[in-house]
């Protein structure tokens, strides 16, 4: 008998939506969000845990902080990890830099000194700890997404990308010390830049090409609210704070 017979299979569990195909509304969501902090905080000040939180009340998800940082957010067999990158032009930059994690040789194999490790050798190292920390996501959930988004630095522009999160084949890549004593990853097909890993820290950086189907908005400067107009609209009074010590 030749090959096996050709079976069925379907997907039983769907993702709440097709990847990098944000809900409806979400654009308009979002924009709502960034006024909301530029109005009641005065400064253009938005950090990962505020993203995590933003991003998965818009998409009707549990905002659930994780160690790991790759499933911070849960919408059933879907998990999100958030990253949050600064640039001047959200809806026309090619390449973002996403740090990643720490990746420590040293704590996960005992190695001891780096300096005279064979660069591939270490940065096959260095991947096999991402794709351990991303499997290890993968065994609970169908599909684990990394959403970004990219502000300016007033806040007033934004876009948005999503992608899976996956592992790395790690022949796939070469690696090389820079003049700044980091180690690079190169694709060994494509000769780009794709990963660096920074032995002071431990700190790992992955580039990442931006979509050009990338969401994208702009919104107005609104007028910040007054500290004193919101606590008389809640009706505050002293009787609210007690000394407990």
């Amino acid at each position: 008998m030749g090959e096996g017979p050709r079976l069925r299979t379907v997907e039983k569990y769907k993702p709440p939506y097709p990847l990098n195909k944000f809900p409806k509304d979400f654009a308009f969501s979002l924009g709502r969000e960034l006024i909301y902090i530029l109005a009641s905080r005065g400064t253009p000040r938005l950090e990962g845990p505020d993203w995590e939180e933003i991003f998965a009340r818009l998409v009707g998800a549990q905002w659930k902080p994780s160690n790991v940082g790759l499933d911070d957010i849960v919408l059933q067999q879907t998990a999100w990890g958030a990253k949050t990158v600064k640039n001047r032009k959200p809806s026309t930059v090619s390449k973002i830099r996403l740090i990643s994690g720490r990746n420590s040789p040293i704590y996960s194999f005992g190695d001891k000194e780096i300096s005279e490790c064979d660069p591939n050798e270490l940065g096959e190292k260095i991947l096999s700890i991402w794709n351990e920390r991303v499997a290890s996501i993968r065994k609970l959930y169908k599909h684990v997404r990394t959403v970004v988004l990219i502000k300016s630095d007033d806040l007033l522009e934004a876009a948005v990308f999503e992608f899976e999160t996956i592992l790395y084949r790690v022949d796939n890549y070469r690696w090389q010390w820079n003049e700044r004593n980091n180690l690079e990853g190169f694709g060994k097909d494509s000769k780009q830049h794709i990963f660096t890993w920074q032995p002071h820290g431990s700190q790992f950086t992955i580039i990442e090409d931006v979509p050009d189907d990338i969401l994208a908005i702009r919104i107005k400067q609104p007028p910040q609210v007054d500290r004193d107009d919101i606590l008389k609209a809640i009706k505050f009074d002293d009787s609210w704070i007690e000394i407990i010590k």
